[in-house]
């Protein structure tokens, strides 16, 4: 999701020349030339930092994932700080080598200055005839400054009647109307719609996200990790950017696509819930704005870009449970710890994505704090997604996900999902009579495709195939004994994260 913008102050710079009192001699100067003095993401993310309260990494650290496309398989422990990621395999995703930290002394890789170096007054430049044309012009502007403005007194005496020649505003600060689509805009209609959520566990621990309204019945949506520290008869809040607080419960959470939908008790009458956009119809380059509490700081605005689609993210709750998958929106608004569970919008209010995590550099702030903040690479679940997860947590409370029916390798690859030659705790890698089996798949087998999106991983497969429905037909494209082979398939289902 101790900030890294907070460190050494920004040495000043250095003062312009004095002007002189007395303006030169006129003549033509010589001008001369004088140059001014300058002064991956990983297929999937690294560690994570922050529990509860947000997307504090994405949300992958060396740790373990499911062994199977199903996401059956239990999570071993890894000791990641947070959200550790899941899997039988543990080699994936790999560990990245730690990142430097923002105003760190010596600048990234030591090379070059800094903000935490020293400053050096750099040597003075010797004269010559331009920078006498410079101070002759800046005499020259302050003359014609002082006689503008006696002009302009006189001038406004003169004619001064007893109307006054200001202008003002016809409008207050206040009560100025933004276009709907400026960021103001958006913001101004989407921020009533959005609370501050506070989860706390039986034992005191907990954190702070963010929700968007859903529904007029009180539902809120919000990320699983968010209010996981809750879930077991811990205490939920959600405040409202006018202040109204209200108690909440869990209706549903999912695990495995780290969405969760609360209920406000004594929900007012007059909730607006946003409008869902269409994130299949999002492109790279298309504008974002972000709500959230960042590092609790409720009902803040960022904005920026989609800067990829379909990006494979793994992340976990951080409570050693099963890990999540998703398939995810890309985006360079600023999201830091707090932001989990906030809409992700397009310039037209409509929300595209759930925030849910971010790639942080592993070192944390200046002095090696626990959590740091953005550096311009935030996720989010795809919102297309996240409504058909929610809908079936309000219909059932329980998640449904998609699967093929078969184990696939969770180690660092580019080549494609291997099906394992042994299932999860001792079964069979490829269910009998599940998809994957009718599909004619075997051991051994290396998936590369699904549908059109090029599958480089077991994590990215899975992710893939959590985007669907159980009951979607899809097509397999898989290698075996050099051949490449296509299938179609029909996703199957498997309900709850255990």
């Amino acid at each position: 999701m101790s900030t890294e913008n907070e460190g050494t102050a920004v040495p000043p710079a250095p003062s312009a020349p004095p002007v002189p009192v007395d303006a030169p001699a006129a003549s033509t100067p010589q001008a001369s030339e004088a140059g001014a003095p300058t002064t991956p993401i990983p297929p999937v993310p690294p560690h994570a930092s922050g529990g509860a309260q947000g997307p504090e990494l994405v949300h992958a650290g060396p740790a373990r994932a499911y062994a199977s496309a199903e996401g059956g398989a239990q999570q071993g422990a890894s000791g990641a700080p947070q959200h550790p990621g899941p899997g039988p395999e543990g080699a994936w995703p790999p560990p990245q080598a730690p990142g430097t930290p923002l105003y760190a002394d010596g600048g990234a890789g030591g090379a070059g200055g800094a903000w935490g170096s020293g400053y050096q007054q750099p040597a003075p430049k010797p004269k010559n005839g331009r920078g006498g044309l410079v101070a002759a012009v800046l005499v020259a502007a302050l003359v014609a400054g002082g006689v503008g403005g006696g002009l302009g007194y006189t001038l406004a005496k003169d004619n001064d009647n007893g109307s006054s020649t200001t202008l003002s505003a016809s409008d207050s600060g206040g009560s100025v109307k933004r276009d709907a689509g400026t960021v103001a805009g958006v913001a101004q209609r989407a921020l009533p719609s959005t609370v501050t959520i506070e989860a706390e566990s039986t034992s005191g621990e907990g954190g702070t996200g963010t929700g968007f309204v859903f529904d007029t019945q009180g539902h809120i949506v919000t990320n699983n990790h968010v209010v996981a520290e809750a879930v077991d008869g811990g205490k939920l809040t959600a405040t409202f950017p006018n202040g109204k607080k209200y108690d909440a419960e869990v209706v549903g959470h999912a695990q495995g696509y780290d969405v969760a939908v609360i209920k406000l008790k004594n929900a007012p009458s007059d909730l607006k819930p946003l409008t869902l956009g269409n994130s299949d119809q999002v492109a790279v380059g298309d504008s974002t704005i972000a709500i959230g509490a960042p590092f609790g700081l409720s009902n803040t605005v960022t904005t920026g870009i989609i800067s990829a689609k379909d990006r494979p993210v793994a992340s976990s709750d951080g409570s050693g449970s099963n890990a999540s998958y998703m398939s995810a929106l890309q985006t360079d608004a600023s999201i830091n710890p707090g932001n989990s569970g906030g809409p992700l919008l397009d310039a037209q209010g409509n929300v595209i994505g759930i925030n849910s995590a971010i790639q942080s550099t592993s070192g944390g702030g200046l002095g090696g704090t626990s959590q740091s903040g953005s550096i311009g690479l935030g996720f989010a679940i795809p919102i297309n997604q996240a409504k058909y997860v929610a809908q079936q947590l309000i219909k059932t409370g329980k998640p449904v996900y998609a699967k093929i029916g078969a184990s696939v390798s969770l180690e660092d690859s580019t080549g494609g999902a291997k099906i394992t030659t042994e299932g999860a705790g001792g079964s069979d890698p490829v269910e009998a009579g599940g998809p994957a089996a009718k599909a004619g798949l075997k051991p051994g087998d290396v998936i590369t495709k699904l549908d059109d999106h090029v599958i480089d991983s077991g994590p990215t497969l899975i992710g893939e195939i959590w985007t669907h429905k159980p009951g979607d037909k899809v097509k397999i494209t898989y290698e075996r004994g050099g051949q490449t082979h296509t299938v179609d398939l029909t996703l199957g289902a498997r309900t709850g994260d255990s």
